[in-house]
Order: C-alpha cells, then sequence, then structure tokens
C-alpha cells in the first residue's frame, strides 16, 4: 500500500511555531513530530512505501525522515518548486503511483484507519474517496432569513452541522488522467470537476479523533491532549 504526504506548506496559520520549522514537524505532546506520528500509524497499517510532496525548508524534513527506514517504511521525496495547490503535486507523481493509493496532509493528528480507508475506496469503485468528519459550528448572533426588504424568520444563536473533510483521501490515478502536470489543482476543483461529470466521490464518514493542526488554538490542543490519548494514536506502532 502506498500513500501520499502532503507536507509542502508554508504553514502561515501556525506562525510563530513554523518560523523556523516546517509544520509537518513541530512536536507534539513528548516531543514526537506530527509527521513521524503520521508515519507510524502508516507502517503499523500495513503502509510499506510513501512519498512526501516537499516545499517550504523540505530540506529539514528530507534529514529528519531520511528514506524511513527507522519507521519500516521505504519513503521517496516530490520537490514543488511553486505552489501547485492541494492535488497539483500529484500530478507529476501520476507515472509513480500504483493504481489506488491514499493522499493526506502532513499535519493532521487522528486516529482514523488509514488501511480502511484505501481499502473501501477500492471497495467503492468511485475516482475519489474524502474521509470526513462531523462538525459543529455555533452561530453567537440571532440568525435573520430576509426577503427583499422583510424579515421572513428568526433564529437565535443557532447551531449548524457540517460533514467536512478531515484531509485524508484515497485516491485512484486515473482519476488524474485529464489534468496536465506542472498546473495547480487544488482539491476544491477536482471535487467539483468531479460533481459536473456525474462522478461523485465516496464519503468516508468518521467519528474518532481528529485534529487538524493549522491554527495556534488547535496546536495548544493537540499538545495538551496527546499524552491521554498516546495509547490511542499510536496503538500498533
Amino acid at each position: 500500500m502506498h500513500a501520499v504526504i502532503l507536507a509542502g506548506g508554508k504553514g502561515v496559520r501556525l506562525r510563530p511555531y513554523t518560523t523556523a520549522l516546517p509544520k509537518p514537524l513541530v512536536p507534539i505532546g513528548d516531543q514526537h513530530a506530527i509527521l513521524e506520528i503520521v508515519l507510524r500509524q502508516l507502517s503499523a497499517s500495513g503502509f510499506t512505501h510513501c512519498t512526501l510532496a516537499i516545499g517550504h525548508l523540505g530540506e529539514i524534513i528530507r534529514a529528519y525522515v531520511g528514506d524511513g527506514s527507522q519507521w519500516g517504511m521505504n519513503v521517496s521525496y516530490a520537490t514543488e518548486d511553486s505552489p501547485l495547490g492541494t492535488m497539483g503535486p500529484l500530478l507529476a507523481l501520476r507515472d509513480q503511483l500504483p493504481e489506488t493509493f491514499l493522499v493526506m496532509n502532513g499535519d493532521i493528528l487522528t486516529d482514523l484507519d488509514y488501511a480502511d480507508v484505501l481499502h473501501r475506496h477500492r471497495e467503492s469503485g468511485a475516482p475519489l474517496t474524502i474521509a470526513t468528519y462531523a462538525r459543529k459550528v455555533h452561530i453567537d448572533f440571532g440568525v435573520l432569513t430576509t426577503d427583499a426588504s422583510r424579515v421572513v424568520a428568526f433564529t437565535e444563536k443557532p447551531s449548524m452541522d457540517y460533514r467536512v473533510s478531515m484531509g485524508v483521501y484515497g485516491l485512484s490515478r486515473a482519476t488524474l488522467d485529464s489534468y496536465t502536470p506542472g498546473l495547480p489543482l487544488g482539491f476544491d476543483e477536482l471535487v467539483l470537476d468531479l460533481l459536473a461529470d456525474q462522478r461523485p466521490p465516496y464519503a468516508y464518514e468518521f467519528d474518532g479523533y481528529w485534529l487538524d493542526i493549522g491554527r495556534p488554538d488547535d496546536y495548544d490542543r493537540a499538545n495538551a491532549e496527546f499524552t491521554s490519548r498516546k495509547s490511542l494514536l499510536l496503538k500498533g506502532a
């Protein structure tokens, strides 16, 4: 099983933590880097090969991870010279990838079963599988529904439930065939193109533990919770 980890972003929202370190290498808990946790989880799930798509401060990631042998992985690298969006780095790798593979962000903390995501993707026959998570958004205002100049409905401080993308995907190589290597390709563009072609992605619903380490608040929460959840996050690793 093969995974592609997207680790080329600048981590702007996580500054000042990412001033000197790439976001996937910021430490969590007892000094494990996020990327190390992910690699250990992938290895424990049966993944043997991984491609790291690197860009900003990528040489530090390469020096830290090496060939991946310390985690029982065979790690290779793809360097992104200019920003290509979430899915753009995959286009140059297309001929080197298996028929189906996992794609994920390198800065998430979760106990998701990565192998099951890829297995379910293969079973579904869908062009893309998106791991999804339930999020509740609280609105701290009274919400008005208007029709021209009239208020026709009112809800006091409602909560809205959504399923959001976790940044983990099962992908079929053929899904990328119509796109040009070297040009940017965002996750949003890919999903909208698939919907327009009436080839909807498969939704893999997950209700375990998930944090996207994208903001200082999320990073602080991850550090506060890691010790109590370490056995869950690193089970089998």
